[in-house]
């Protein structure tokens, strides 16, 4: 059994040395044969190359060493080894030259002979060198691999062909680029063609007999993602995208890590830009207090709140199981951070007074909530304790304890509510909103859609039907909701409080609202089945409280824009205090004894726009009957 005297790359190493030690006496005599016109050498020059060659030599390999040309590696040869060839041979020559004038005069060298040394020696060099890459980049390789169509011929695009090429096993075999970018058309990357646009996919991917598509555009708009998607699909042929380009640029993944293309591509929008600057000043070495910190606006509130370092983050959850998780990712992914977590009910308040005077928030982010809106319609009383009550007591300590700023989570089921799952939380708003100017404290409400992804929503629910085999179940075709990532929308609740001065209520722009017939039907795709063959789609119409439509500001709201272009400001509607004030405290009486008949009313009297909705929906019925 041999054994290797040494390891590979130090093998590596020392062939490419001895390939660059012989290409120097190479090139020193070259040049003495073109500069006698590729005749013979006159004896007496000769000799004198020969004793330049042992000034030259030792010093041009002292060159090679110190550039570091023995650090890349021939298989990845690109500029930067060129540069240092160059730099090497420049040196080398120059010192080599100086020397040689220096102990003999230099009297048998022709002036034009290290000129001509040094052309010569950069191009032996560097030559062998992108030969050896190219070949490797473009084996020989007898199994065809998949053929393969890139869109986008950008950056990643070409990080991606690259990587495909270098592949020795030739799982792929890149065939044709298509790019939107007019300037690209008809050029060649890494000698792949740009064959088209992205409008020719279906006929491109019949013509050229492509077996996948890769998608090589990770800053791509939802929009464009969808249009691509859709070209895609008609082309009937399987696609994979590369990383997001949040994820490339944070280094977790590289551009060669295929996925496939997830319902969130679709979705999502554009990256929010927020003043990273101003939130670190407003919320950086501060007490902050999330309430409901284990669900899944709270828990993500918490995993950007933990970046910017503040004083001590203070987490409130009712749930054991979710309270538990989420401190075991904070304590693991944020060692230094100064945590402190609480379990327990924002309706107690004995407990939760003892937090505040425990803690000390200064700034209290609000995610706890009951939000399933089907379930809310037949427990008006736990919505109404939860929702409302539980906010009213969570705000009194804020105010009592002197807190600078209390930021409600919202939603826009609170704008003109159908069900009594937006009723409780716009009466949340308004006992908020009309806090606001009897504290010290900044009461600031935060109202958005959907979330994509979020415990409860309607995507975890179509992948567990598409998982069964369907079918998927949509309410109504018409039916359309905004939606949001749940990194973004935590982003812009933690921008108001740079923004908010108290009493506001800020709409966060939720782009334009999506069928959930078209959420259904891009989901079903994306698992590789066909909408309507392999997965059925049902409609069964309008759940108890549901809308087809939802809305993110009244009409009296009149929305303001900030000095964020995602932010905009409602204007809210005041009310009478002290009637507000004793419509609360006959709430908690009759939650107290279980009266929810006098609930509805009392709900119907702080929402009234709410109980507009429920007669007008009751007529609607009647006359249909």
């Amino acid at each position: 059994m041999s054994r290797e005297i040494l390891p590979r790359h130090l093998r590596s190493q020392a062939v490419a040395l001895a390939h660059d030690v012989l290409m120097v006496p190479i090139a020193w005599f070259l040049a003495y044969w073109l500069r006698y016109n590729l005749e013979v050498v006159p004896a007496t020059y000769y000799e004198d190359a020969l004793v330049g060659l042992f000034f030259i030599l030792p010093i041009q390999l002292t060159a090679f060493l110190l550039f570091g040309l023995y650090r890349g590696i021939w298989r990845f040869a690109s500029l930067p080894d060129i540069v240092r060839i160059l730099k090497a041979v420049a040196v080398g020559t120059l010192v080599g030259v100086a020397l040689l004038f220096i102990f003999t005069r230099a009297g048998g060298v022709p002036r034009s002979v290290p000129v001509i040394y040094a052309i010569l020696l950069v191009m032996l060099l560097s030559g062998p060198r992108l030969i050896y890459r190219l070949l490797k980049d473009h084996s020989l390789d007898l199994s065809p691999g998949k053929r393969v169509l890139i869109v986008g011929s950008g950056k990643a695009g070409e990080m991606l062909a690259r990587d495909i090429l270098r592949n020795r096993r030739g799982d792929y075999r890149p065939v044709a680029f298509v790019d939107d970018k007019q300037r690209r058309q008809g050029r060649e990357i890494h000698g792949i063609p740009v064959a088209g646009t992205c409008g020719d996919i279906p006929r491109l991917s019949e013509e050229l007999g492509i077996d996948i598509i890769m998608l090589a555009i990770p800053s791509a708009s939802s929009r464009q993602m969808r249009r691509v998607v859709e070209l895609c699909e008609k082309a009937e042929i399987p696609f994979r995208s590369v990383p997001q380009l949040n994820d490339l640029i944070s280094g977790s993944v590289q551009i060669n890590n295929l996925r496939t293309v997830s319902i969130e591509d679709l979705l999502g929008r554009d990256p929010v830009s927020l003043d990273w600057h101003a939130i670190n000043n407003a919320l950086s070495g501060k007490v902050i207090l999330v309430t409901g910190a284990g669900g899944s606006i709270g828990s993500e509130l918490c995993r950007q709140l933990a970046k910017i370092e503040p004083a001590r983050l203070v987490l409130l959850e009712i749930s054991e199981f979710n309270l538990y998780s989420i401190e075991m990712e904070l304590r693991s992914s944020f060692p230094d951070l100064s945590l402190q977590c609480h379990l327990g009910d924002i309706l107690d308040q004995p407990l939760v007074d003892n937090l505040f005077e425990q803690e000390r928030p200064e700034v209290v982010f609000h995610a706890a909530a009951y939000k399933h809106v089907p379930m809310l319609e037949h427990q008006l009383r736990q919505a109404v304790r939860n929702n409302i009550l539980g906010t009213r007591i969570l705000a009194q300590s804020a105010d009592r304890y002197q807190c600078d700023v209390f930021v409600l989570v919202s939603t826009d089921k609170a704008v003109n509510p159908a069900n009594v799952m937006g009723a409780c939380k716009r009466g949340a708003e308004i006992y908020c909103q009309n806090l606001n100017p009897h504290s010290d404290t900044k009461f600031i409400t935060v109202r958005f859609g959907n979330v994509l992804g979020s415990a409860g929503s309607v995507i975890p629910l179509f992948r567990k039907q598409i998982e069964a085999g369907g079918p998927v179940t949509v309410t109504d075709p018409r039916m359309e909701r905004y939606f949001m990532t749940i990194p973004e929308a935590c982003q812009l609740i933690m921008q108001t409080v740079v923004l908010g001065d108290g009493g506001e209520i800020f709409v966060l722009d939720m782009g334009e609202p999506i069928k959930i017939s078209y959420l259904a039907e891009q989901m079903i795709h994306l698992s590789g089945r066909t909408p309507g063959i392999d997965i059925q789609i049902e409609y069964i119409g309008l759940r108890p409280g549901e809308k087809l439509y939802e809305e993110l500001f009244h009409e009296m709201e009149h929305l303001q824009k900030t000095a964020h272009d995602k932010v905009f400001i409602a204007r809210y509607r005041q009310v009478d205090w002290y009637r507000l004030l004793d419509n609360l405290d006959n709430m908690k009486v009759a939650c107290d004894n279980y009266e929810t008949g006098e609930l509805q009313t009392l709900l119907e009297i702080l929402v009234p726009e709410h109980a507009e909705l429920e007669k007008g929906d009751s007529s609607a019925n009647e006359a249909t009957a």
